[in-house]
């Protein structure tokens, strides 16, 4: 009788079960062995494997090409940090110590750190970006938290895109991307893939591989996860820029006291820190949730929705403040960006001309020509009934309809009206419809 086939260990790098255990991969040194850390109910043990449900377990080998070059950073032991409040204050020295950024964007960065070791406790995640051109201090802001983040994972705009979504399905990381500008259309079609996807758990981004037989076969790659992203500009799409929170580096005045260079010992700093911020992750995964309390009913459902995980990780109120004045800053010029847009501009043309009348509809040649008249000098195209007829249906969901041979727009409809004069900063200066 044929002995029964002894089963390969399965490799990993991360686990969360079920039960409240977890596992994650260390390495003390880059000469150094990987090893797996597994904690439950308080406790952990560091091994050379683990054993799970019959299954032996072992850590992705320290000669893997990304942790042999350094491309992941990874914890060692676990470390003892004091309270959460503590290693806040430890974080955000460190960072003080080479990095020149606003007081209140600091806060939001420290926290971003401590949401990255805790990330997939949550179901969205916001991105944090360093923005500015060359000199401006991003990169280097990029390596102080990239250091620190859960599983750092450091690529740039130089890098091709394949390899992005291999390793964030195989770590499930800390994307820390620089110079996040793509000058090919392509690469930066994949990478935004990555982006829109990348925000919310459960939406996997399916690509076609070569199979060893020669054949393509689809494949689902995870890219749910905390990003740092560099970049000298914005995004076109509105909806992937407002899960940024962003540090404009260009505004911001090196202090005499920061470092030039990076001294030797900041990654002996940030080794120390990953090692008291594995330990948060720990202790804090299975305890922290999103905190109903803290929406902000004077923000945005999309504000709320990312600010949510940030908030409920912050551990100080003033951490919070800085958070929620930042939010609502950022609100403010989005819906000034909106005021002045086709739409903004459109849906004040249709607030000023019901006023205070009671109008069922609206015709489509007053609209276009009381548009012409106030915004027409705006734009290069001619202002047709086509063209906004477009944007009123297609952008606003506004439909037009023909009554007595005249195509016109339909008010009926006053709550939703309201809630677009509402979003696009539609004041009651412009009519009694825009509350």
């Amino acid at each position: 009788m044929k002995d029964k086939q002894v089963r390969k260990p399965i490799r990993v790098v991360s686990m969360a079960c079920l039960d409240g255990t977890l596992v994650e991969i260390i390495q003390e040194a880059p000469d150094q062995p990987t090893a797996l850390v597994v904690a439950r109910d308080g406790s952990f043990d560091v091994g050379a494997d683990w054993t799970y449900d019959g299954v032996r377990h072992v850590p992705v080998p320290a000669a893997h090409n990304l942790l042999k070059h350094r491309a992941v950073r990874l914890p060692g032991v676990p470390q003892e940090y004091g309270s959460v409040e503590e290693l806040f204050t430890e974080i955000e020295q460190y960072a003080d110590r080479y990095l020149a950024l606003s007081p209140a964007f600091l806060k939001i960065a420290v926290s971003y750190t401590l949401l990255s070791w805790v990330y997939d406790a949550f179901n969205e995640l916001p991105y944090l970006r360093f923005r500015g051109d060359y000199g401006s201090g991003k990169t280097r802001a990029l390596i102080v938290f990239g250091s620190i983040a859960y599983k750092g994972f450091f690529a740039s705009g130089a890098s091709t895109v394949s390899p992005i979504f291999h390793t964030l399905d195989t770590f499930k990381g800390t994307l820390i991307f620089d110079e996040a500008d793509f000058r090919f259309t392509d690469e930066k079609a994949e990478l935004v893939k990555i982006l829109n996807n990348g925000n919310v758990k459960g939406f996997s981004v399916l690509r076609t591989q070569v199979t060893a037989s020669k054949e393509f076969e689809p494949r689902a790659f995870s890219v749910y996860g905390p990003k740092i992203v560099g970049m000298r500009g914005s995004y076109e799409d509105r909806a992937l820029e407002s899960r940024f929170l962003t540090e404009e580096m260009s505004g911001q005045t090196l202090r005499a006291d920061i470092p030039i260079s990076l001294p030797e010992d900041q990654e002996a700093e940030a080794h120390a820190l990953r090692c008291k911020l594995l330990m948060f992750r720990l202790r804090e995964r299975g305890r922290v949730c999103i905190d109903p309390s803290l929406v902000d009913p004077a923000l945005e459902p999309r504000m709320n929705q990312i600010l949510l995980p940030l908030l409920s990780v912050a551990p100080t109120e003033e951490a919070r403040t800085a958070i929620r004045s930042y939010a609502a800053y950022v609100q403010e010029g989005v819906v000034s960006d909106r005021t002045g847009s086709t739409e903004g501009q459109l849906l004040a043309i249709i607030a000023a001309a019901t006023g205070s009348a009671d109008r069922p509809s609206l015709p489509l040649q007053e609209i276009v020509s009381a548009f012409g008249e106030r915004f027409g000098g705006e734009y290069e195209r001619t202002i047709t009934n086509r063209f906004l007829g477009g944007v009123l249906r297609n952008r606003l969901g506004l439909p037009l309809y023909k009554t007595g041979g005249v195509i016109a727009v339909s008010l009926k409809d006053q709550t939703r009206l309201a809630a677009l004069f509402a979003r696009y900063g539609i004041g009651d200066s412009e009519g009694k419809n825009s509350a």
